[in-house]
């Protein structure tokens, strides 16, 4: 079953925990359903590799954010001016 979801009742996965998360984190498993009489009370997965969480965030906002035609990005959004080599942002 490597590499596969596995069903197991909770009273097979109290009895085989620790060496079920081991077969998780070495990924043999990609994901554990705990069951109770039958039915499905909880899944277990391994966490997303770091590069993987990268990935899901990269551009996660696609889409969603919209600016009228013309708008300038760039363009300062404050109306007084910056002194930042002072250390000051209004004068």
């Amino acid at each position: 079953m490597d590499h596969e979801t596995l069903e197991i009742s909770a009273s097979e996965f109290k009895t085989k925990c620790l060496e079920l998360l081991d077969r998780v984190a070495g990924r043999k498993i990609t994901r554990i359903v705990i069951t109770k009489h039958g039915r499905p009370v909880a899944v277990l997965g391994p966490p997303a590799l770091p590069k993987e969480e990268a990935l899901s965030l990269f551009g996660f906002m696609r889409g969603r954010v919209t600016a009228p035609p013309g708008f300038d990005f760039t363009a300062p959004v404050v109306d007084e001016p910056l002194n930042a080599a002072q250390g000051r942002v209004h004068e």
